[in-house]
C-alpha cells in the first residue's frame, strides 16, 4: 500500500477533525436539548404535586431562599403537639417549625400526618446544579411560581422574555422558564398581580 505523501496525510486529518467537531456540536446540542426537557418535565411534575398538596390542605408551601420551605425543623414536634392540644391550625406557627426542603435529597410529603401521602418522592433538582444552574420556588402560601433555565434560551421551546425581563436568579443564570398555581402569572410578582386584581374588584 502506497503511504500517504504529506499533503495527503495533512487532508485526511482535516477531514476527521471536521467530522469530529460537527460530531461534537450535535452530541452537545442534543445533551443540552436533553436536560432542557428534562427541566420542562421536572418543573410540570413538581407543579402537580404542589397542586395536590394545595387540594389537601388548602395551602401551598411557603418558600425560603428560593426552595419549597416543607421539611421538619428541630422543634417541629413540639409545635404541631401544641396546635394539636389547641384544636388549631395555626400556618404562621406552622413556618416557625420548618425548614427549606434540598433540592434532589428531600421528599415533598404530608409531615402533619405520621401516615401522610407522599406528594413526591424526590424533589428535583436541575441537572446542572453542580454548575451553578438552580431551580427556583416562590410562595406566598395562596400562590406559587417555580422557575428554570433554559441553557437553549430563545431557541428553546418555552423560553419566555417576560420572565427574563424579570431578572429572577435561577442560581448564577437568569430564569427563563416557569410554572405556577392557577391564574397566577409568571413575569409579576404575587404583590403587583394581586393588587391588580384589587383594583379589579373595587374599581379604584
Amino acid at each position: 500500500m502506497k503511504p500517504f505523501t504529506k499533503t495527503e496525510a495533512i487532508i485526511v486529518s482535516l477531514i476527521f477533525l471536521i467530522v469530529f467537531g460537527i460530531t461534537s456540536l450535535g452530541l452537545k446540542t442534543s445533551l443540552r436539548r436533553s436536560r432542557d426537557a428534562g427541566r420542562k418535565s421536572d418543573l410540570g411534575a413538581l407543579s402537580e404535586a404542589l397542586h395536590a398538596f394545595y387540594e389537601d390542605y388548602g395551602f401551598f408551601p411557603p418558600s425560603d431562599d428560593g426552595k419549597i420551605k416543607m421539611c421538619k425543623a428541630e422543634n417541629f414536634d413540639s409545635v404541631l403537639a401544641r396546635m394539636k392540644e389547641e384544636k388549631r391550625f395555626d400556618l404562621g406557627g406552622l413556618e416557625t417549625a420548618l425548614i427549606p426542603c434540598e433540592w434532589g435529597s428531600d421528599a415533598l410529603a404530608d409531615i402533619l400526618d405520621e401516615a401522610g401521602l407522599v406528594y413526591l418522592e424526590r424533589i428535583p433538582i436541575d441537572p446542572r446544579d453542580g454548575q451553578g444552574i438552580k431551580f427556583l420556588y416562590l410562595s406566598n402560601t395562596r400562590r406559587f411560581q417555580i422557575y428554570a433555565y433554559l441553557e437553549g434560551e430563545v431557541e428553546e421551546g418555552g423560553y419566555d422574555e417576560k420572565i427574563v425581563a424579570r431578572n429572577l436568579p435561577c442560581g448564577e443564570k437568569i430564569c427563563s422558564f416557569g410554572k405556577s398555581s392557577g391564574d397566577t402569572p409568571l413575569d409579576k410578582s404575587f404583590e403587583k398581580y394581586e393588587e391588580e386584581l384589587d383594583r379589579l374588584r373595587t374599581g379604584k
